[in-house]
């Protein structure tokens, strides 16, 4: 191979990566805070004995896990503005087709962790005199939302990856700021190679505190 890696090129045009990098942690912050709100709402009706309540939560469920990512995103930035005459900015657009997508695969996370709350509970909440929404947030929540942390996490990591598919619509996120560093300095391998490392040296560091939270887990079941 003849090629010569040269980085030179992009270690000195750091700025453009950094100021993506805080787009992109921007979306994945809003995108996380309405998935795992939402999430734990959408797993709520989705569990509902009323079919009004009940089939909505999951045809959305299953359309945003059973339609790629990237359809999502496209399809808000194209059709929303055309079919509703609603327009956002880019970046609201991003986070309301990260967020969503996200919300429902935290609403089926939600959804096991609260079908393995111990019948027990339930029973004592009421026993004490808890009106239902009293059961849903002082012993539903609480318990879904530890049983559910490892999975939780592992889906913001994920949305923080997939983040990167929003350069397609010309959100300036870290991917379109590394394409249009490779477009400037003809080095796409060596920023392309700078970029992957950023994703890695923040989702590495998370995927760790994930496996920890599951052995502590499968610990305290033992």
């Amino acid at each position: 191979m003849s090629y010569t890696f040269d980085f030179y090129s992009v270690t000195q045009n750091l700025r453009p990566l950094l100021e993506g990098l805080i787009v992109t942690l921007e979306l994945t912050l809003v995108a996380n805070a309405i998935g795992l709100t939402l999430g734990f709402v959408v797993a709520l009706l989705s569990m509902s004995r009323l079919a009004v309540f009940r089939v909505p939560a999951m045809l959305f469920v299953e359309f945003f896990r059973c339609t790629p990512a990237v359809v999502q995103i496209i399809w808000f930035f194209y059709c929303v503005p055309i079919l509703f005459n609603v327009f956002l900015g880019s970046i609201t657009m991003a986070v309301l087709a990260l967020g969503l997508n996200l919300t429902a695969f935290n609403a089926e996370a939600y959804r096991a962790a609260i079908q393995a709350v111990p019948r027990e509970q339930m029973d004592a909440g009421i026993a004490l005199g808890l009106n239902p929404l009293q059961r849903v947030l002082y012993i539903v929540l609480p318990t879904a939302l530890r049983n559910s942390v490892p999975v939780l996490m592992t889906n913001g990591i994920g949305i923080f990856q997939q983040s990167a598919l929003v350069a397609l619509v010309a959100v300036p996120d870290l991917m379109y700021a590394g394409k249009s560093l490779a477009t400037e300095t003809y080095r796409p391998i060596e920023t392309f190679t700078v970029v992957a490392f950023i994703y890695f040296a923040i989702s590495f560091p998370i995927s760790q505190i994930v496996g920890y939270f599951e052995r502590r887990r499968e610990a305290a079941a033992s």
